[in-house]
């Protein structure tokens, strides 16, 4: 009974050490979007997603807004319209210094909802999940930044 006591308070003691998000607290604020879209903090990085009918635009920044190179990105955007299972995955390519691009048969819903997966060379993954008609004027109100981990 007491190794499991030390077991539960070292397992305690361990997990307290961890951090709790993938970023500063500051950074879970809204983000300013610039490009008429919305916009959210995703690790170290601020994402803006455009997304219109049949066309994706996410727009890559740092915390100072400072546009990061996106060339050799890889990234992958899967779009659900409320509870439906039906799920269409759209692949974001490299378009400009700053922004990934995908396109495709979809449209965009007050309903809809939107999980992009962003890996650029050479750094860790990250995953945002954005609701583009639900937001208040371009802040993250209604999205989440997730943190994927390295791939």
């Amino acid at each position: 009974m007491t190794h499991r006591l030390r077991n539960v308070a070292l397992c305690a003691t361990l997990l307290g050490a961890v951090p709790a998000g993938a970023h500063s607290a500051k950074h879970s604020e809204p983000v300013k979007a610039f490009h008429g879209g919305q916009s959210l903090a995703a690790g170290p990085y601020h994402l803006e997603l455009v997304a219109k009918d049949g066309e994706l635009l996410l727009y890559v920044m740092d915390h100072s807004d400072k546009a990061i190179a996106t060339g050799g990105a890889r990234a992958k955007a899967t779009i659900q319209h409320g509870f439906e299972k039906d799920t269409t995955q759209v692949e974001l390519e490299p378009s400009g210094d700053n922004i990934l691009k995908g396109t495709g048969s979809f449209t965009i819903q007050p309903d809809t909802g939107i999980i992009v997966f962003m890996k650029l060379p050479e750094r860790e993954a990250y995953a945002a999940r954005f609701t583009p008609l639900n937001a208040k004027s371009g802040a993250a109100s209604k999205a989440e930044s997730l943190h994927k981990g390295k791939q």
